[in-house]
């Protein structure tokens, strides 16, 4: 049996637009966030499957606006990726400040991880046991989650080892569609499927 996972990321928050990493910090959608989710479309195919999301705040407020009335299950498993002691942060303000140290961290791939926080290693470690019940179950899954949490089911998919630019560009406001093994593998089967009404050809 083929098991479908549909995955789609929470609404902008103030800290996106800042670039700032948020991690484990629940940050909430911004009014533009609100807005933009809004317009979201779940694909009529992925309209039966089991609902799901993160415990995070803005993960929970983009599935009000998408599921509206609809019930979803919330799973820990799909909360954000931890910075640890980098949530808050620039990106870019700690390449500057921490040079050579940040590359070498970087070009570690899969096992990048902040002081104190997660790889994208971990966070696959994390998700095999729900993958793998999902499986169990035989229910198709559409979740809403994180960036962080999509990137490592896309790696782990793709086998990407997250060093090197990303072999598919993902953009962060459609829908990423996998199929999931008898093991609770993932395998990619459609990226970037459009969440608004405009590009599904409806109203």
């Amino acid at each position: 049996m083929t098991i479908h996972l549909a995955l789609i990321r929470h609404g902008p928050t103030d800290w996106n637009t800042e670039k700032r990493l948020q991690g484990r910090i629940d940050t909430h959608l911004s009014l533009a966030g609100r807005a933009r989710v809004s317009g979201y479309r779940v694909p009529p195919a992925m309209m039966s499957f089991q609902r799901y999301c993160s415990p995070m705040a803005r993960a929970q407020q983009t599935a009000q606006i998408v599921f509206g009335d609809g019930p979803w299950a919330t799973a820990p498993e799909l909360t954000e990726i931890s910075y640890g002691e980098w949530e808050g942060r620039i990106l870019s303000d700690l390449r500057q400040k921490l040079g050579e140290e940040m590359r070498l961290n970087e070009a570690r791939g899969l096992d990048f991880c902040a002081p104190g926080g997660e790889s994208p290693r971990m966070v696959q470690a994390r998700l095999a046991p729900l993958l793998q019940r999902w499986v169990q179950a035989g229910e198709d899954v559409l979740a809403i989650t994180h960036k962080g949490v999509i990137r490592a089911i896309y790696a782990w998919a793709a086998g990407w080892d997250m060093t090197g630019k990303i072999p598919d560009k993902l953009r962060w406001d459609a829908v990423h569609l996998f199929t999931l093994d008898a093991k609770g593998i993932p395998h990619v089967l459609q990226l970037n499927a459009p969440l608004s009404a405009t590009t599904q050809g409806g109203s």
